[in-house]
């Protein structure tokens, strides 16, 4: 399925919706027409691209889930040929409600962060607004496996498992945090460091800023 799926995005699907028949489609990867329409049928499916079909032939488009699958194998064929592989994700600097402070100053996170990325964390988090262009990106990292920081139970509740990226904004080194709870919504970013970003780096509320993201 994923060869057609790459057939299909070749042919612009993840930008437009695209006009093939079972036919061309057939005759572009070199196999029957029974089997470019099942596989079609099959993509439709996995819910990797929408089809609709109309008297006169098919309108296929990829679907954001469809995008993802492909844009993993890119990053997979990037790491075996390139090695280290990174992403570039702008947001938009906001003050959050001090939820950051109080979890990375937990003694159960903090232990693992200096071991696991090798530097104490500064006690907040730098908090990023990411557009809707950007999104992506944001969704594409709950996909890549990053760095495990297990959660634990203390004596009142229990906290949960967070993962995390190694990442650098304006050359100094952190990481980007993506807890299992939070009440942030899926277009926020929250990046640690040892140091506070905005003094660091002379950051104000709104402020754009880009975050290489080391996957």
């Amino acid at each position: 399925m994923l060869e057609i799926l790459k057939k299909l995005a070749l042919m612009n699907a993840t930008r437009e919706v695209l006009k093939i028949s079972s036919k061309e489609l057939a005759e572009k990867i070199n196999q029957s027409l029974q089997t470019a329409a099942r596989r079609l049928k099959d993509l439709e499916d996995a819910g990797l691209v929408e089809r609709t079909l109309y008297k006169d032939g098919q309108y296929v488009v990829i679907t954001e889930k469809g995008k993802n699958r492909l844009y993993k194998e890119y990053l997979d064929y990037k790491k075996i040929f390139e090695g280290e592989e990174a992403v570039i994700i702008k947001g938009r600097v906001f003050g959050g409600v001090g939820e950051g402070r109080y979890y990375v100053s937990l003694e159960g996170y903090k232990k693992q962060f200096e071991e696991k990325l090798g530097f104490e964390p500064y006690p907040g988090t730098l908090n990023l607004k990411i557009p809707k262009e950007q999104a992506y990106f944001r969704r594409m990292l709950d996909q890549e496996e990053g760095i495990k920081i297990e959660g634990f139970s203390t004596a009142d509740r229990t906290f949960g498992e967070v993962k995390v990226f190694r990442c650098r904004i304006d050359g100094v080194d952190g990481a980007v945090v993506l807890p299992q709870r939070t009440h942030y919504p899926a277009d926020v970013l929250e990046v640690i460091a040892p140091v506070r970003l905005r003094d660091e780096l002379g950051l104000n509320d709104e402020d754009i800023v880009e975050v290489e993201v080391i996957l």
